[in-house]
């Protein structure tokens, strides 16, 4: 048996060829190119592989070209931790010193010993790759926005407030293209208090609104030329300069997460499993996306519900030392899907009567809330787990059959 470990850097990258007993066959620094991956491939055929027995290899990172073309056919790409490589990194050398050559045998070593206990990269399609890269960066746009949005506020805490009374009351609040609009077109509250009506509405025009516009436009004078705190005037104008700053900057990526929504809705609806997924109570296109995402569509990834809610950090885990037993929640796991279950499990209280009575029976228990949410999210995990590997769809009666009889 033949075992390779590469160790990755972004111009170069090192490999170490061992056999069953950890001799060293060969070593070689290849580049970051087309050259280089042929090269390795190469290296490869010469020590036996083949496309019905391909070698293992190991690496630390889960993407990236060179991955992208070793995952070809049916060979075994294993994604080591760091962490978990620098502590078996300590067991063939005390000095605590890296180097490049000696991680890339570290890493053939770690398949040579413990390759049953590491999982190989899962087996998906392109078209579920496809997903999770554009789900995750509409998840990351939407993290964004929300992050600017709030610098944005904070900055209009200083000498704004009648902007932030004016958008209070609108869902997503400065995120809506009638307050970047408002704000551009008056970015201190001097010239906000000199728009006339006719300029508001046309500004709310602009932005998309159709309906209730002339009163909104009269709300919104009336607060504007309200009676507010105000800065001096140059520091007034430099604070406006700096929200004009961060407004572009939200106008962006309020831009790219709506595109990225979109391409990821149609690229979801296309796959397999969305009607499996979007059949569950709760689960939109969105959420759909970042779970099977997540998951992917490789039904030999998990051996068991138990293992994906072990993935997703909605099962708990039992630490036990002599007398002591602890059951907690699970610090390591899928945070994205974690962060995805969340909102499908809040979703769901008011799309399912089960899921709500299973709710409010973790409750009465005594359940925090997020303790209920989670506990719920496990048992939507399972059940979604035996929906996917037998191909059908959520029945309310069968997932919550006793909830049911108890909110009748």
């Amino acid at each position: 048996m033949i075992y390779c470990g590469i160790d990755w850097a972004e111009r170069h990258h090192d490999i170490a060829l061992i056999d069953g007993t950890g001799q060293l066959l060969a070593k070689r620094r290849i580049m970051d190119d087309a050259a280089g991956y042929q090269l390795l491939l190469d290296l490869l055929a010469e020590y036996g592989d083949s496309e019905n027995d391909p070698i293992p290899i190991a690496i630390e990172t889960s993407r990236g070209l060179l991955v992208a073309a070793l995952r070809q056919g049916q060979r075994q790409v294993f994604s080591i931790n760091p962490m978990a490589a620098a502590r078996y990194r300590d067991r063939h050398g005390v000095s605590r010193k890296k180097s490049d050559p000696g991680d890339a045998l570290v890493l053939a070593n770690i398949l040579r010993t413990d390759m049953p206990i590491h999982r190989p990269l899962p087996n998906d399609s392109d078209l579920a790759r496809a997903i999770a890269v554009l789900a995750r960066a509409q998840q990351d746009a939407t993290w964004n926005r929300q992050q600017i949005a709030n610098q944005l506020r904070s900055l209009l805490r200083e000498y704004y407030p009648a902007a932030l009374e004016a958008f209070a009351h609108w869902q997503n609040g400065l995120c809506r293209p009638e307050a970047r609009a408002l704000l551009k077109a008056a970015p201190t509250p001097a010239r906000a208090a000199r728009l006339t009506r006719t300029q508001i509405t046309s500004a709310l025009k602009r932005a998309g609104r159709q309906r209730g516009i002339e009163p909104e436009a009269e709300r919104l004078r009336g607060i504007f030329r309200a009676d507010f705190a105000h800065q001096p005037q140059l520091v007034e104008d430099a604070l406006g300069q700096q929200m004009l700053a961060l407004l572009r900057q939200l106008e962006a990526v309020c831009i790219a997460a709506d595109e990225l929504a979109e391409a990821s809705e149609a690229s979801f609806r296309q796959h397999p499993d969305a009607e499996t997924l979007l059949s569950f109570p709760g689960l939109g296109p969105q959420t759909g996306a970042r779970v099977l995402a997540e998951i992917g569509d490789d039904r030999n990834r998990f051996a068991d519900a138990r293992s994906l809610k072990a993935y997703a950090g909605s099962a708990p885990i039992t630490r036990a030392s002599g007398k002591k037993h602890h059951v907690g929640r699970r610090m390591i796991k899928n945070n994205r899907l974690h962060h995805a279950g969340y909102l499908w499990a809040f979703s769901s209280l008011t799309a399912s009567p089960g899921a709500n009575a299973h709710y409010r029976r973790r409750r009465e228990i005594g359940d925090w809330h997020a303790q209920a949410q989670r506990h719920l999210f496990n048992r939507m995990l399972g059940q979604l787990f035996h929906c996917l590997k037998h191909k059908t769809l959520f029945d309310e009666h069968q997932a919550f059959p006793s909830s049911l009889v108890v909110a009748a």
